[in-house]
């Protein structure tokens, strides 16, 4: 009767603790998806850098061409070209400072995040391992039941074959005597049957 339950019990028990495993891989894996989303942003950060150095160089090709095939114009291409390295420079700088402020807002997201979850995974496992000295209070006391009652079973059903055994003991016995009685009565019958026929006969 008591490996079903302690079976039952074992099968709780490992259930308890793949939930807290699962709990344990879920956070892993946002860890590793937080990681991934950083690296992300770097790499992002380098392709928009080369496609503006891109741009500005491309720029730069089409004012060489003007300068060497526009006479006169050199002055005006060395203003434009000021100026667009101007505008390239700001794009670049406000670029690098919105990448800069967005790593800084993640990576202070992910430390809260791994603050809140060493905690949050901290408290979980004192709870579940309360749970389980609980459960295995629970399965202890359960199969010391069970087992009591079994013996309490086993017990009863002692008496109830004593008894029975008493009770067939008794009642061969009462029969016995009932029929000591008939034949004693069949007896009596037949002398006194025989008297009859005698005493008519006479």
């Amino acid at each position: 009767m008591t490996n079903p339950l302690s079976t039952t019990f074992e099968l709780q028990r490992t259930a308890i603790e793949q939930s807290q495993h699962a709990v344990e891989s879920g956070i892993e894996f946002q860890k590793r998806m937080g990681t991934a989303v950083l690296e992300g942003v770097d790499s992002s950060e380098e392709a928009q850098r080369h496609g503006v150095d891109l741009a500005r160089r491309s720029i730069h090709s089409y004012l060489n061409a003007v300068e060497a095939s526009v006479p006169g114009a050199a002055d005006a291409v060395s203003e434009t070209r000021a100026s667009v390295d101007e505008q390239f420079d700001q794009l670049e700088s406000q670029h690098a400072e919105a990448f800069d402020a967005f790593e800084a807002e993640l990576e202070k997201g992910m430390k809260t995040y791994d603050d809140v979850t060493v905690e949050y995974l901290e408290v979980l496992n004192e709870q579940l391992e309360a749970l389980i000295d609980v459960h295995e209070d629970v399965e202890s006391h359960t199969l010391e039941a069970f087992e009591d009652a079994e013996r309490q079973f086993e017990e009863l059903n002692e008496r109830f074959e004593e008894q029975g055994q008493s009770l067939v003991a008794g009642f061969d016995e009462q029969f016995e005597r009932f029929q000591e009685q008939l034949d004693e009565l069949q007896s009596q019958l037949e002398t006194t049957q025989r008297s009859v026929t005698e005493s008519t006969e006479a």
